[in-house]
């Protein structure tokens, strides 16, 4: 059964590191055998359908190819549907009413513990504010993310060894969503 997922990856095209253009990206994706590829903006985002149905090996294929036909490596995160939809509708901060440079998620390939974060003191960040979901973590960030001392305090104490995150404004959230919809 074909399945669409979205393919996230971490840290490309950012202040001229890592250049991998869209359409390069796109090709690729094809020539792995993948269906009704496009891509979302310059930062890492594709989305494409495949008849294979295991998420962990998509992601190492893609991390691979890249590798070898660009000669860096990424992280590389892919997730289907139905959990891109399940993260944005348990978002736990009242999204329809927010901007969304004032929402983010940072995608996890594994599930975080929120003992990871029990070192900060996050009263002392309000009125941002942040939650763990499934393989998620939501920010509230008013003034948005470059402004964010909660998401610099989050960057410094970074995830767990071995886990990938990479993370996602509001508004990718929902285009994601939508373009691997059915």
């Amino acid at each position: 059964m074909t399945k669409a997922y979205a393919a996230l990856l971490r840290g490309i095209n950012v202040g001229g590191n890592k250049k991998l253009p869209m359409a390069e990206l796109r090709s690729l994706l094809t020539d792995l055998g993948h269906g009704d590829v496009r891509t979302y903006l310059q930062s890492g985002n594709a989305v494409f359908t495949s008849d294979h149905d295991d998420e962990e090996a998509l992601a190492t294929r893609l991390r691979a190819a890249i590798g070898a036909r660009f000669g860096f490596d990424v992280e590389v995160l892919v997730r289907d549907h139905d959990y891109l939809k399940a993260v944005a509708d348990a978002c736990p901060f009242p999204a329809g009413v927010l901007q969304g440079k004032q929402l983010h998620v940072t995608y996890f390939s594994e599930p975080v513990e929120e003992s990871r974060f029990a070192s900060l003191d996050l009263a002392a960040f309000l009125p941002e504010e942040v939650r763990l979901g499934d393989r998620a973590l939501y920010l509230y960030a008013p003034d948005g993310l470059g402004r964010s001392p909660l998401a610099e305090a989050l960057a410094r104490s970074g995830p767990p060894k071995g886990v990938v995150a990479t993370s996602r404004n509001w508004n990718t959230v929902l285009k994601l969503v939508e373009l691997t919809a059915p």
